[in-house]
């Protein structure tokens, strides 16, 4: 009976012990706000990063960029799933670090002008109106910036239009901007819905290569090693982990998408678009 005491005195110690090192982890997502949204689109996501990992995460909704940096600083959140432009203004900020890379497939910018125009070449816009996405994205506004400097189109040599990516399309169709940068794949999605003339109605005149990938970033506050568990089990159970992602149409920007560890030096590209665009700090997010 004494034995069998022992025998059950340690088997609760061990699950006490276990219970104590069990971590309920928070995490965020930068471009949705609100809880209910985060439930709605990013909950198939959790639960398998739940079961893949064993461990509890819970959602931690932000309504800024910077309300994402401000958590990590204040470690009350521990992972967050961001854009390559945030990330760099977030690990000046934080240190916080990437731990798995979000592959899109052809996630790249370009230059987009009607097909009848007479810009064959960046060079030929040099003094036109050029609409882009907002100040700060990456693939509509940092990327098409950079790849028009690499072409020899500066920052003074053509007049940029920040606005949505369908009233840029349609701006450029009707000829009021010369041309648009934006994200390629989201422009073939508008382009797509458009029936009003045909696909070949537009051409691209430049393209830049492939961008650095969103990614989960984990806070500097996160232990090493916890960390590395997590990145090996989403790795070793990508596939319903981006089943979890793509369970909600506005994630169809992930389709075709492969999970990846990353490290940090993939991002000193878009730490080159941010000094091109005049912020070599990389300590705001610009826009806000």
């Amino acid at each position: 009976m004494k034995f069998r005491s022992i025998l059950a005195g340690a088997a609760l110690a061990v699950a006490a012990a276990v219970s104590a090192s069990a971590e309920t982890w928070k995490i965020a997502v930068t471009d949705v706000e609100g809880m209910e949204r985060l439930q709605l689109e990013w909950g198939p996501f959790k639960e398998a990063l739940e079961t893949a990992t064993g461990e509890s995460f819970e959602f931690f909704a932000v309504n800024s960029r910077t309300a994402a940096a401000e958590a990590l600083r204040a470690e009350t959140v521990d992972f967050v799933v961001s854009g390559p432009a945030e990330y760099v203004v977030i690990n000046k900020l934080t240190k916080a670090t990437p731990l798995i890379g979000l592959g899109r497939p052809d996630y790249f910018c370009a230059v987009i002008v009607r097909a009848d125009s007479p810009y064959n070449s960046v060079a030929d816009l040099k003094g036109q109106k050029i609409a882009m996405s907002d100040i700060g994205s990456t693939s509509g506004h940092l990327c098409p910036t950079q790849l028009m400097a690499d072409l020899g189109l500066g920052l003074g040599d053509f007049e940029p239009l920040h606005t949505s990516r369908n009233i840029g399309h349609e701006a450029v169709k009707a000829g009021d901007v010369a041309a648009m940068g934006t994200n390629h794949n989201s422009w073939l999605r508008v382009r797509g819905k458009d029936t009003s003339v045909p696909a070949g109605f537009f051409k691209i005149i430049a393209r830049s290569g492939d961008l650095p990938n969103d990614m989960i970033m984990v806070g500097a506050h996160v232990d090493a090693a916890a960390a590395e568990k997590v990145q090996t089990s989403i790795i070793e159970n990508k596939d319903a982990i981006i089943a979890g992602i793509l369970a909600h149409e506005e994630n169809d920007k992930y389709t075709g998408m492969d999970l990846v560890a990353i490290e940090d030096s993939a991002y000193n590209s878009v730490r080159a678009m941010y000094t091109n665009a005049g912020y070599p700090q990389f300590d705001n997010f610009l826009g806000d």
